[in-house]
């Protein structure tokens, strides 16, 4: 098991049980994992949470998850010394180089295993996760293959007595691991991991607030409540796409609003869009997709990244949601770009340099969605809109009140609505009126955002007529658009 934290509608693990051999599950804390710099403790215990409902799950049928800490390949060769093999059952992974490469390592050593050792061979069967299929040139015909895939029956895990490798077993198996705890600390802000939880989001979304899904989308006090909250359950497995997509077309049927359950699995096939395009092009881990855009050279400036990843930039909206990402992991779709567009046109600051803090700080963090997502708004894809985003325009659209930056800034509480966006207009009588001293209390602007803005947007915008640049738009579309855009029916 990886990020694949459930027992239903788990297509490894059901071909798995189609077997007639004992059935061992294992879950690795792998050390090069817990210490990469995309991941932090927020993820662990949201894995944690979720390997401990499985494990209540689990004591119906007498047996638990064997979890251990070490890398891969050395847990395996350590296995093949106490039991035997026969075939290993996983999902395939769509993530980073390092899980990527790790599993090379695991299949290079299945290889060897059939040349110097026979008698230790075994198998390893990889199945496709949501729908994203591995091995793709082009997307003739993915979105039919998806919408296929979403329409099939969900797959039950329903093991046969005796099945699974009993629990005195693998406490004999633990015996030759480091084994880690499943103690978590209590978090008041973050949502915990677990598919009870998750299904418990997908609920109260599906009964009530779906309905304002679309008006309230891009507000980011409002999006908190009325968006499904459901994609960190998404993210680590705890929920398959297929059975979250199935759930809303059947509450489709009776809704009040269809509408808004259309915006709701429309944006889940753009999620395995993106997850399929990075599968596809997975040096989006590295550099632009579109090779184009690797002879833009952007200056690190760490004051200014200091700034940024604190939120203590001088713009309300911006440092409210980079401080309210800090605490609760969680941040609306338009927020999430507006803070990354700050980053790479106003800070002029290269994305390489977000993207691990913003993966840290995620705690839906899914490698997929990150990258694809992060090189279109820093405007390096050469295919999409260039979208530079004015804060402050944003501040007074989408929080008019200033009730979200006043929720995370709290420096600010005191100062009148007319002045919440802009702070730094206000004259010296009037800062001392609301008690609020710029510069001493509260940062004065760091750069000046209609500049920068106006400068990051020339440079682009002349880019996209360089020959290579467009030659690898071509590349990129031919590729990668998908030939229907409107939601299914």
């Amino acid at each position: 098991m990886k990020r694949d934290l459930r027992l239903h509608d788990h297509l490894a693990l059901y071909n798995a049980l189609q077997e007639d051999l004992p059935i061992l599950l294992l879950y690795v804390f792998e050390p090069s994992l817990l210490k990469d710099k995309h991941y932090s403790e927020r993820h662990w215990n949201f894995v944690k949470e979720s390997l401990h409902y499985l494990q209540k799950q689990l004591q119906v049928y007498h047996t638990e998850i064997l979890i251990v800490e070490g890398e891969v390949l050395s847990v395996f060769k350590s296995l093949l010394e106490h039991i035997k093999i026969h075939t290993v059952f996983s999902h395939q992974e769509t993530g980073l180089r390092i899980t990527y490469d790790r599993d090379l390592a695991l299949e290079s050593y299945a290889e060897s295993l059939k040349q110097k050792q026979p008698d230790k061979k075994f198998g390893w069967v990889e199945f496709c996760n949501n729908g994203v299929q591995r091995g793709l040139r082009n997307r003739n015909g993915w979105s039919e293959d998806w919408e296929w895939f979403m329409k099939q029956p969900q797959l039950p895990f329903q093991p046969k007595e005796g099945q699974l490798v009993g629990s005195d077993v693998i406490a004999e198996l633990k015996r030759n691991f480091l084994i880690p705890s499943l103690e978590t600390p209590k978090q008041a802000f973050f949502q915990p991991g677990g598919t009870h939880n998750g299904l418990r989001y997908l609920d109260s979304f599906l009964k009530g607030r779906y309905k304002t899904y679309n008006t309230h989308i891009s507000k980011p006090t409002l999006a908190r409540k009325s968006c499904s909250r459901l994609s960190p359950y998404i993210a680590w497995g705890n929920l398959s796409i297929r059975q979250v997509w199935q759930q809303a077309k059947h509450v489709r049927k009776t809704a009040s609003n269809k509408r808004a359950i259309d915006g709701f699995t429309s944006r889940l096939r753009w999620q395995a869009h993106f997850i399929q395009k990075f599968e596809m092009e997975d040096t989006m881990e590295f550099v632009s997709v579109n090779k184009g855009y690797h002879e833009l050279k952007k200056v690190k400036n760490e004051v200014y990244q200091k700034a940024w990843r604190e939120g203590k930039t001088g713009y309300p909206l911006v440092d409210a949601c980079m401080r309210c990402l800090l605490e609760t992991g969680y941040l609306n779709f338009r927020m999430r770009a507006m803070t990354l567009s700050f980053f790479t046109h106003n800070l002029w600051q290269p994305w390489q340099d977000a993207s691990p803090h913003l993966a840290q700080q995620f705690l839906d963090f899914e490698p997929g969605i990150h990258y694809p997502q992060i090189q279109m708004q820093a405007g390096e894809t050469g295919i999409n809109m260039l979208r530079i985003y004015n804060p402050v325009k944003n501040s007074i659209a989408l929080d008019p009140e200033g009730e979200f930056i006043k929720k995370w800034v709290p420096e600010l509480r005191e100062v009148p609505v007319a002045y919440i966006h802009e702070p730094y207009t206000m004259s010296l009588l009037e800062q001392q009126f609301c008690n609020t001293h710029l510069g001493k209390d509260y940062p004065l602007p760091i750069v000046d955002i209609k500049k920068t803005g106006k400068q990051a947007g020339a440079i682009l915008w002349n880019l996209k007529e360089n020959n290579l640049v467009k030659k690898e738009s071509y590349r990129i579309l031919k590729r990668h658009t998908l030939a229907d855009r409107n939601n299914f029916d």
